[in-house]
């Protein structure tokens, strides 16, 4: 088996707001009745946590559920334990309609944080970020600048963004650059 890499090693940029690249993360996309019991059971078994309402992200350390869909979710575990939570979610789900997919080395994932977060989001996305349109907890699927990404709020201070593998030197530059400082808007 080969080694595991990261999208971009692990960089850091120390702006107005701290933007990180964070190492590999298990996602997995499921794809089902979200209203059912058995797919709900299925995605909080092995992620450890309730499962999220509409628009809403329920994570906790490496683990936790987005919605992205009416009828998709992004059930997030340590990168390690990604075949294991597969093959468990599969073996609950078996004689339903369903759609599971291992998409952990297909996505990057990118925390920013700071007091000034919520500003360096907000310069990239058509999403209103407001603090009183998007809390903790809440979860978008938007645009960054021309790329498709996801974001969520863990706490009041951190965003954490998930987009393409393919594009993650551009969506880091483009948190870079919006963190730069003497940039600041002064909105929030």
């Amino acid at each position: 088996m080969s080694d595991v890499v990261a999208a971009l090693q692990g960089a850091v940029y120390d702006g107005f707001a701290k933007v990180e690249a964070a190492g590999p993360r298990g996602m997995i996309t499921v794809k089902g009745d979200l209203a059912a019991s058995v797919l709900k059971n299925a995605t909080t078994g092995v992620a450890g946590v309730d499962f999220p309402g509409q628009g809403e992200a329920n994570c906790v350390g490496e683990k936790g559920i987005c919605w992205m869909a009416p009828d998709e979710v992004l059930v997030l575990v340590p990168y390690a334990e990604v075949p294991d939570a597969v093959g468990r979610m599969e073996k609950v789900l078996a004689g339903t309609h369903h759609l599971i997919a291992n998409v952990s080395d297909a996505r990057a994932l990118f925390f920013v944080s700071g007091l000034d977060a919520r500003e360096v989001i907000a310069k990239l996305t058509p999403a209103d970020v407001s603090p009183s349109a998007f809390r903790p907890g809440q979860f978008r699927r938007t645009r960054l600048a021309q790329v498709p990404a996801a974001f969520w709020m863990r706490d009041a201070e951190t965003f954490e963004v998930i987009c393409f593998r393919s594009v993650a030197r551009y969506v880091f530059d483009l948190l870079k650059t919006a963190a730069l400082p003497g940039s600041e808007v002064g909105y929030f």
